[in-house]
């Protein structure tokens, strides 16, 4: 069964803190027009559209130049609203992350390579991404194109795939902080997990406000887990909006209170820099 969601915020609150030149949203969606792009059968949410001009008008607010689109899950391999979105914004500030079956063409990878997509995603928290039983064919297919893998997945997962992960050819992306939820234990399965891919110099993760959080709304109880990640790996951490925040009921993000979280969590702003400029420079390979 698939549920609506909440609409985007039409506006964002600019950020507290100077935004550093060549910022980068590491993490959104772009969704519709529904006229044109259908959703798969067994995708868990409907959303309504988020346009190019709707992203592009909050990160103008936010002060923020670049971006990475991200394959939602509502399209399945059907890139077109993420790729027409990077075509639109330019290479030089948009790259994105598309889903692919294990049989594409190597002609199509290029292709897609050509027009901005540096990685391939898997998820299991939503329908309709692809099987993790895919992940090493995948991993194999991509490697000589230098892409990664990014995951959206529970932490307990992680425990499960690390050796996988680490005997992959491509390095790996943890989305919204490895899954980890801000009530687990420090020393639980899953955390460990996740450090133990960190600590091995071949995995990053992404900072981003709310989807760890138990408590909702303001976020509070995620600043412990969000330090603990920037502190053990700075060189790797990322950070996005997760603009328009798909799947959410009750309280809608507004991402200039977001981008302030990570202020809070990271408040050394050449740390900050890091996270926002240097690290997404070095991951999606932007120039300047």
């Amino acid at each position: 069964m698939s549920i609506g969601y909440l609409r985007q915020r039409d506006t964002a609150k600019p950020p507290s803190f100077v935004v550093p030149l060549r910022a980068c949203d590491c993490h959104a969606h772009i969704f519709g027009p529904a006229e044109r792009f259908r959703f798969v059968e067994s995708s868990s949410y409907r959303p309504p559209d988020a346009s190019q001009a709707d992203y592009l008008r909050m990160l103008g607010t936010l002060g923020i130049e670049r971006m990475v689109i991200v394959q939602p899950s509502v399209y399945g391999y059907d890139n077109r609203p993420t790729t027409e979105a990077i075509a639109a914004f330019g290479l030089h500030r948009g790259r994105s992350i598309v889903a692919v079956p294990p049989d594409i063409p190597m002609s199509e990878l290029r292709q897609l390579d050509a027009g901005g997509a540096r990685g391939v995603r898997f998820i299991t928290l939503a329908h309709g991404g692809g099987s993790l039983d895919d992940l090493r064919t995948i991993a194999e297919r991509i490697a000589p194109l230098g892409w990664h893998i990014e995951m959206y997945v529970p932490s307990r997962t992680w425990h499960d795939l690390a050796d996988t992960i680490l005997a992959l050819p491509v390095e790996m992306v943890l989305d919204h902080m490895g899954g980890i939820l801000a009530n687990e234990p420090e020393r639980g399965n899953g955390q460990r997990a996740v450090m133990r891919l960190l600590d091995s110099g071949r995995c990053w993760v992404k900072l981003s406000g709310y989807r760890s959080s138990v408590a909702g709304y303001p976020y509070a109880d995620v600043a412990p887990l969000a330090r603990r990640l920037a502190s053990r790996v700075p060189e790797r951490c990322l950070w996005g909006t997760d603009w328009p925040h798909p799947g959410l009921a009750g309280h809608m993000p507004d991402d200039g209170e977001l981008l302030d979280l990570l202020a809070e969590w990271v408040p050394d702003a050449s740390a900050r820099r890091a996270i926002l400029v240097d690290n997404p420079a070095r991951l999606f390979g932007f120039s300047g």
